[in-house]
């Protein structure tokens, strides 16, 4: 049986979508923008302090599934610009041991509200 994930730690959905959903113990975490949850305005700032508050949105997500990092199996990175790969890498590296998960980080012509970064995840329970 599906389970639907909200919280109020992170932003909330802005369509048709769910935060998170686990299924067979296995959380399939949306995608994160740099929104605060709060006001749902995209943070101030470059891509930075839009990766910081991605990773923040994605660890309050995957706390309310029964989560966190250390369980993730696969990452999906879009990126508006791959000039911001190596600031972004790093910020997200910093989030996972020696162990990170499977990840693809692509390139993409524009995101949601015109955000620098958006990041998805697949974790385990």
């Amino acid at each position: 049986m599906k389970k639907i994930v909200e919280t109020t730690k992170a932003p909330s959905a802005i369509g048709p979508y769910s935060q998170a959903v686990i299924y067979n113990n296995i959380v399939y975490c949306s995608g994160q923008i740099a929104l605060l949850p709060e006001s749902m305005t995209i943070i101030k700032g470059g891509i930075e302090e839009q990766t910081k508050q991605v990773m923040e949105n994605l660890e309050a997500v995957l706390t309310a599934s029964g989560s966190g990092f250390q369980n993730v199996l696969k990452c999906s990175i879009f990126l508006a610009s791959m000039d911001d790969f190596p600031i972004m890498n790093e910020i997200y590296g910093g989030h996972f041991g020696d162990n990170p998960p499977a990840r693809e980080t692509v390139a993409v012509k524009t995101l949601p509200k015109n955000v620098l970064v958006e990041i998805s995840c697949i974790a385990h329970l």
